[in-house]
């Protein structure tokens, strides 16, 4: 049996839809039936889409330390489905994208968690270890979770060029994320 994942974003200059695509990858590289729905183009096929996901893997640039408007607007118009529970006991994950290294991301994430966990979800973490080298000077974009973060994918790409960002080893994590999504994903319905 396939499980059913979604992954939910908004991008508003290309960065974070290429995590997007990453985490897409991944997941469907596990043979999961995974769709990729961009919020301004969500239509009530992509929420019969959501409402019947095993999981559902939110994701969004960070903006001033927080989500961006767009995906803020999906939650609040998704809170009819709090209010009937649509989405108890399905796995949740987040990710988030910015241009600097920090830019406060961790707070998009927790956003991202508090509204899984609002709605009842089980919120699933990055589990790769990040770079941990005594000396190290500067980070390599190619290393795999180079900014460290477990409460959920973060990667950052430079606001003076598009290319080569988000860099490869932000899109390999991101792969790597949606994989673990879906085989936590395919572990919890097979256990049910």
């Amino acid at each position: 049996m396939s499980v059913k994942v979604s992954v939910i974003y908004f991008s508003g200059y290309g960065h974070t839809a290429k995590v997007a695509n990453a985490v897409f990858e991944g997941a469907k590289s596990t043979g999961a039936d995974v769709s990729l729905i961009n919020v301004v183009e969500l239509n009530e096929e992509g929420w019969a889409r959501l409402d019947n996901s095993d999981a559902i893997i939110f994701g969004s640039p960070t903006y001033m330390g927080s989500v961006a408007a767009k995906l803020k607007e999906f939650m609040e118009v998704a809170s009819e489905r709090w209010m009937h529970r649509k989405w108890v006991d399905k796995i949740a994950a987040g990710f988030t994208n910015g241009g600097g290294l920090s830019g406060d991301k961790l707070n998009s994430l927790t956003q991202l968690y508090i509204n899984a966990m609002q709605h009842g979800m089980i919120w699933v973490g990055c589990n790769q270890m990040g770079p941990m080298k005594m000396g190290q000077e500067e980070f390599n974009r190619n290393e795999l979770n180079r900014l460290g973060s477990f409460s959920g994918l973060m990667t950052q790409s430079n606001n003076d060029t598009a290319d080569f960002n988000p860099p490869a080893g932000d899109l390999e994590t991101a792969k790597g994320f949606g994989q673990r999504i879906a085989n936590i994903t395919a572990q919890f319905v097979k256990g049910r």
